[in-house]
C-alpha cells in the first residue's frame, strides 16, 4: 500500500524550482531523455532525469506549470526518525507512522515535501456486518445503513451548500465583470469539499472498522451521461464529486483493512427495503413512501438499505486491489496526510 505524506521544509528552493521549469520546457520542446543535455543548468541530475521523464514521456501535458523537485528512492536515506536527501542538502522529519517498509520518492514545492511510501497491507478483516453507502448530490452526500443494527450514519450536508454559495458568487462577480476576483477564489470551492470529503471517507471508514462491517458502495461510472436531471440541477449533478469521495474511502478502507465492494445501481432509489415493491413515485422529495406497504423513512437510508441486500443477494464486485494514489506526488492535493 503506497500513501503520500505532506511535510513543511522550511527551505527556500525557488532557485531550484525556476532551473526545474526550464529543464521541463527544454524536455516538451526537444524530447530528451539525458540529463547531459540540462547539465549547464545546474540542477543536480537525479532531479533533471525525473523532470526529463515526465515531460518527455507525457503526451498529454500541454505546458509547463506547478514543476517539483522530484527525488527517486534512490537518492534517500533513512536515518533514525528523519529522512535525508543528499542531492538538496535537506533533512525532513518522519512525522507519520514510522512502520513503513520504504521511501518510494519525495516531490518538493515551495513549501512542502510530498513523501511518498510504502506500508505492508494490513488484514482485512472478516465482515461480520454490511453497510450500503447511498451517495447524493443534494442534502446528506453520504448515508450509511447498517441492515444488521438498523443504524443510519448520515454525513456530509454542508457540501451542497457550499456548492451553491460559490455558484453564486461566481455569478455576481462575472456580472459585475471582476473576473481577476473569479480566478482568485477558482480552487477555494473544490479544496473545501477536498477537505470535507477526507472527513467523511474517515468517518465512514472508522464506523465500518468499529463494526467489522464490509462497505458496499453503487458503481456511478458514467451517471452523468445516463441520469436525466432538469437544466436547474445540472450544475449539482455536474459538481458531484462522487469519484472524488469513493477514491478517498478506497484507500482509506485499504489502509485500516476495511473491506469494500460495490454493485450495480438497480432501482435503489424505487425499491421499498422491507417490502421490495419497485415503483418511481415511491420517492416523494426527501422521504420514501412506499405505496405497496406503506412504509415511510429517510430517501437515502432506504436506498443504503437496498444497496446492503444487493450485496448480500448477487455476488458483488470487490475493489481493485491498486494504490489509489501509486506513489506518485505530481498530484500533491490528494496527499493523505
Amino acid at each position: 500500500m503506497i500513501l503520500t505524506y505532506k511535510v513543511k521544509h522550511g527551505r527556500d528552493f525557488s532557485r531550484e524550482l525556476f532551473l526545474a521549469r526550464k529543464v521541463a520546457s527544454y524536455a516538451m520542446a526537444s524530447k530528451s531523455m539525458s540529463s547531459k543535455d540540462v547539465k549547464h543548468l545546474g540542477l543536480p541530475s537525479a532531479i533533471s532525469n525525473q523532470v526529463l521523464r515526465k515531460y518527455s514521456r507525457n503526451k498529454t501535458i500541454k505546458g509547463v506549470r506547478n514543476v517539483k523537485l522530484s527525488v527517486p528512492s534512490q537518492g534517500i536515506k533513512r536515518e533514525g526518525d528523519t529522512i535525508r536527501i543528499p542531492c538538496v542538502k535537506l533533512t525532513l522529519p518522519i512525522t507519520f507512522p514510522s512502520t513503513f517498509e520504504k521511501v518510494n520518492q519525495v516531490e518538493i514545492g515551495g513549501e512542502y515535501a510530498y513523501i511518498s511510501v510504502t506500508f505492508k497491507d494490513p488484514v482485512v478483516h472478516e465482515p461480520m456486518q454490511v453497510i450500503g453507502v447511498d451517495r447524493n448530490s443534494t442534502r446528506h452526500i453520504v448515508v450509511a445503513s447498517n441492515i444488521s443494527t438498523g443504524k443510519v450514519l448520515k454525513l456530509g450536508k454542508v457540501c451542497h451548500y457550499v456548492h451553491q454559495k460559490y455558484k453564486h458568487i461566481r455569478r455576481g462577480l462575472q456580472k459585475a465583470r471582476k473576473l481577476g476576483l473569479v480566478k482568485k477564489i477558482k480552487h477555494r470551492e473544490s479544496n473545501i469539499v477536498r477537505n470535507m470529503n477526507h472527513h467523511i471517507s474517515k468517518r465512514l471508514v472508522q464506523e465500518a472498522h468499529s463494526t467489522q462491517s464490509v462497505l458496499v458502495l453503487e458503481d456511478l461510472k458514467e451517471i452523468r451521461q445516463r441520469a436525466r436531471c432538469r437544466k436547474k440541477q445540472r450544475y449539482t449533478l455536474h459538481s458531484w464529486s462522487f469519484y472524488q469521495l469513493a477514491s478517498m474511502i478506497e484507500y482509506k478502507a485499504k489502509k485500516f483493512g476495511v473491506p469494500l465492494a460495490y454493485v450495480e445501481p438497480q432501482y435503489t432509489s424505487q425499491r421499498c427495503s422491507r417490502c421490495g415493491h419497485i415503483d418511481k413515485n415511491n420517492r416523494k422529495g426527501n422521504l420514501f413512501c412506499c405505496l405497496k406497504c406503506g412504509t415511510v423513512e429517510d430517501a437515502g437510508a432506504n436506498a443504503g438499505f437496498n444497496i446492503a441486500y444487493l450485496f448480500q443477494q448477487r455476488i458483488p464486485r470487490f475493489s481493485i486491489d491498486s494504490d489509489m494514489l501509486k506513489g506518485s506526488t505530481d498530484t500533491p492535493r490528494e496527499a493523505t496526510q
